[in-house]
């Protein structure tokens, strides 16, 4: 295949030569076509079994559609580890300004830690936080009466009786698990020894649920085999905690324990009015050195997530999680690649330096680089436009006029300084560069309106020519996405304290275009 596609380009001159081949490489090459990733659904099925899902309530009512789907979505599995774990606080790094983890706290009742290097976005998360507050209930009870709807549909349609193949979704993961790995057997036989000792308690709720959920484990339980056991270390037999519920008697209670009893029940729900819907906005700049205790006073055995974690944010959240002992689980998704730092992206050396890419130590080894221009090329969005949102051709033909503007008049080539959303702002080409300049500093007076339109008029043709270039590397992109993506996920392999770890495409790449997630669990004994 790599002789195949080779001929794309001139074996002389290097220079693209063939457009059609070049795209199915890409294609190719594309973290869709390679299966290694789990799917959501396997993945939610594999940790849940047959237990009862949370009713919907959907944030759309208050985020925008974007968000909404993004924190739907991650919310669910994330409640889904955190169950299997045992644990009941989560870490949720570059928290921003809040969604996930007001959603996380409100609707699963986990103790969340937001923290964000800004705290612009901290005090805005806590203030809006306390506004979501005084509405959760009205979303509560909406959320039931659909809940209630749905099941009524349900029952009158008839009943339906559904079977999960777990060994079916256990032969899936477990391909996955050995195709990058190769060391399946001695996997499958550790994880299955840690399965057997393993012991994982579920936090209690009210008597009924807890009835429920004993009910269906047991009935879970004699389905499972040791396959399931092997992969992700989960659903082990004693998932549940045993426990007997109270009996009353039926008898007519006086006046004194009916008041006693008030008091108990108005006491209980106090109480668990303080200890639910926990979300502690902190803001702290992470690095991989963080050490988690300095932030978080009351630490325990949690998970760490991360949605869109900026540049080497995702890279250093996974060190943490195979680092600090009371991390169990992580769940990123990452963003923002261009802003990753390479180690051999420059010829300096610094030694005491941690580095966003290469994290594993294959590529370590390789002194492999992607180079700025590649990791821009990974942030853009193939499937948007292939639906039709195509690139903002003018906006980028601006930037590159400008380009050639300040390097041929004021000499510079680089610069620390960025342009920002300047286009958007500006009502015609003669306005952007005068806004871009004053960002950058230059002195704009040297420079009249006439030069100016002259530098426009002298690469308006090439407009097209810049089209076609940006659309090359839109086809490119999931391939470098690829590559930082397998990176992280091999650094995670390469850990001796991991038990399972793999990616999951969580979102619609339309709605969100970084839409993998790299999740690990840790073996229980660590």
């Amino acid at each position: 295949d790599d002789d195949i596609f080779s001929s794309a380009f001139c074996e002389n001159s290097e220079k693209l030569i063939n457009v059609h081949l070049f795209a199915l490489a890409a294609k190719y090459y594309s973290l869709s076509n390679l299966g290694v990733c789990t799917p959501l659904e396997d993945m939610l099925e594999a940790l849940k079994g047959d237990s009862e899902r949370a009713t919907g309530i959907k944030p759309d009512e208050f985020m925008n559609n974007k968000k909404s789907h993004e924190v739907q979505v991650m919310s669910e599995l994330v409640d889904s580890i955190a169950n299997y774990c045992g644990i009941k606080q989560v870490i949720d790094i570059g928290s921003g300004k809040g969604y996930l983890s007001s959603f996380l706290s409100m609707q699963y009742n986990l103790k969340v830690y937001g923290i964000d290097s800004s705290s612009s976005n901290t005090n805005g998360a806590h203030e809006r936080n306390k506004k979501l507050k005084k509405h959760w209930r009205a979303y509560q009870n909406r959320g039931r009466e659909n809940f209630k709807s749905q099941n009524l549909e349900k029952a009158n349609a008839g009943p339906v009786e559904s079977e999960i193949n777990f060994k079916t979704i256990n032969v899936e993961l477990l391909n996955n698990a050995i195709s990058l790995q190769n060391q399946d057997q001695e996997i499958i036989e550790d994880l299955v020894t840690s399965c057997g000792t393993t012991e994982i308690t579920t936090p209690k709720t009210n008597t009924e649920t807890e009835a429920d959920l004993v009910t269906g484990t047991q009935s879970h339980e004699t389905k499972l085999s040791e396959e399931v056991l092997a992969v992700l270390n989960v659903l082990p037999a004693d998932a549940v905690e045993d426990f007997s519920s109270s009996h009353y008697n039926c008898r007519e209670l006086c006046e004194e324990e009916k008041v006693q009893r008030k008091m108990t029940s108005l006491k209980a729900k106090e109480e668990k009015s303080s200890e639910s819907n926990l979300y502690f906005p902190l803001t702290s700049c992470i690095t991989a050195e963080t050490e988690l205790n300095d932030i978080i006073t009351d630490l325990e055995d949690c998970m760490m997530v991360g949605l869109h974690t900026c540049g080497d944010l995702a890279a250093n959240t996974l060190r943490i999680f195979t680092a600090k002992p009371e991390v169990k689980a992580v769940c990123s998704v990452g963003c923002c690649y261009h802003l990753l730092s390479e180690q051999f992206e420059n010829q300096e050396e610094c030694h005491n330096q941690v580095w966003g890419f290469p994290m594993c130590q294959y590529l370590k080894d390789k002194g492999w680089c992607c180079g700025r221009n590649a990791r821009m090329s990974a942030c853009l969005a193939l499937e948007r436009v292939a639906v039709g949102q195509m690139l903002p051709t003018e906006s980028l033909f601006y930037r590159a006029v400008l380009q050639v503007i300040i390097e041929e008049i004021y000499g510079v080539t680089k610069s620390d300084r960025h342009v920002g959303k300047t286009f958007s702002k500006s009502s015609s080409f003669i306005d952007y560069v005068r806004r871009s300049l004053k960002k950058l500093e230059l002195d704009d007076s040297k420079l009249p309106d006439s030069c100016i339109m002259d530098y426009y008029e002298k690469y308006k043709h090439r407009m097209n020519e810049l089209e076609a270039f940006n659309m090359l590397k839109v086809v490119l992109a999931p391939c470098i996405e690829v590559l930082i993506l397998l990176d992280r996920l091999c650094y995670l392999k390469e850990q001796e304290n991991v038990a399972w770890s793999g990616l999951v495409k969580l979102f619609d790449p339309v709605k969100s275009p970084r839409c993998y997630a790299v999740i690990a669990l840790k073996n229980q004994s660590c």
